[in-house]
């Protein structure tokens, strides 16, 4: 099998990635391990950038997302028992984000990937790529007890924290970062109308929480709990009953709970890899770079790293231009760093970290009340918040 972009992953980057790759007439498959229905059953990210926004309006697959969407120019931030509003829309010249699920815009990718009839192979197993320090890259994977192989001028690494690409860059070209956090995020899914028309970010004496949405009458919460909990252990009562005790009386009283739909554990952790260019392979998405979800910056990351990559491609077979191809790594990783660090800052401001005691609480509501009383540090924040440009 011969196509100029093997696309390993078909999670939202590499669906994304293959759309907009099609649309400018540049022949791609793509791989994935797992079946469709696993990929859509993941529970991610709710929150999208302006970035994202249009990438997916550019790939043509925009039009539920702008009827479903939310979309919000705001954040509360719960400190001290009460609520501040940081007005992202005012202090960043009119720039909002988007509640649009993860699992929704991965939705109409596959669907618009299917009703065009492009190749997508699920539950490819043993996927290896090979070569991609020369001219000739390879894939090759098994399906249905037969083995395939699949030439190719470029491979897209899109498969994820544990995929094969970033494991099959030679050890000697890679360097790695990272941060584990030592707390995870509870989160519970329920048909429930959302607390508040916005999100709320809360810093409690028992630990951190965020009420968050995916639409008007689905809500999704978190709150902060050590990585020795199991799932298991918290009834849907539990979590409630925690949840309200970290938040205001006014959320208290409005919070309308429910049986959940989905309920799960996510360890944090910060985590970059450079370079993201290895020969004629590079990484994009989760294969590269891992944010907390504290700063909602994982599914925007993944998208401008497929903007970068996208446009690099079209450069090269549109103008015979490796430019963009050349600066890839480098245009990514600088952005990359940028949103890493505002997700780390946010992470240490909204959680309690064990062992640090008291004065780290005070620490933190030093900086909270400096930050929703300045309007140089709200513009800061507003900024990183709804995305860095380009």
């Amino acid at each position: 099998m011969r196509t100029q972009v093997a696309i390993v992953g078909a999670g939202p980057a590499g669906l994304l990635l293959g759309q907009l790759l099609h649309k400018a007439g540049i022949d791609n498959i793509i791989l994935e391990r797992h079946t469709g229905d696993y990929v859509l059953s993941r529970i991610r990210a709710g929150i999208i950038e302006q970035v994202c926004i249009d990438l997916m309006d550019e790939a043509g697959v925009g039009a539920r997302m702008h009827r479903e969407g939310l979309v919000h120019g705001g954040i509360d931030l719960l400190f001290g028992g009460r609520r501040h509003r940081i007005d992202m829309n005012g202090l960043t010249g009119g720039k909002n984000v988007m509640v649009y699920g993860q699992t929704e815009l991965t939705r109409d990718l596959m669907d618009a990937r299917r009703e065009q009839q492009l190749p997508i192979v699920y539950e490819a197993l043993n996927v290896a790529v090979s070569d991609f320090d020369t001219a000739r890259p390879r894939v090759t994977y098994e399906k249905d007890g037969q083995k395939h192989e699949i030439q190719c001028d470029f491979i897209a690494g899109c498969d994820g924290f544990h995929g094969v690409c970033r494991a099959s860059a030679p050890r000697s070209a890679i360097r790695e970062y990272e941060k584990v956090y030592p707390f995870g995020w509870l989160g519970l899914l329920s048909e429930t109308p959302p607390v508040h028309d916005e999100l709320i970010y809360a810093n409690s004496p028992r630990g951190f929480a965020l009420c968050s949405m995916r639409s008007h009458t689905r809500s999704r919460y978190y709150v902060q709990v050590p990585l020795t909990e199991k799932v298991e252990e918290w009834s849907d009562d539990a979590f409630w009953q925690e949840l309200k005790l970290r938040l205001d009386p006014e959320a208290r009283e409005k919070l309308v709970t429910g049986p959940s739909i989905e309920k799960s554990i996510a360890p944090l952790r910060s985590f970059v890899t450079e370079p993201l260019r290895f020969g004629r392979m590079f990484l994009a998405g989760d294969a590269g770079h891992i944010v907390p979800p504290t700063g909602a910056k994982g599914l925007n990351l993944a998208a401008t790293d497929v903007k970068y990559l996208s446009s690099a491609f079209i450069e090269h077979y549109r103008e015979k231009s490796d430019a963009g191809l050349d600066t890839y790594s480098q245009r990514c990783l600088s952005r990359i760093w940028k949103a890493e660090r505002f997700s780390w800052w946010f992470t240490g401001l909204m959680h309690r970290f064990p062992g640090e005691g008291e004065i780290a609480q005070k620490f933190q509501e030093a900086e909270l009340d400096y930050l929703v009383h300045s309007r140089a540090a709200s513009t800061v924040m507003a900024e990183n918040y709804v995305g860095l440009p380009l």
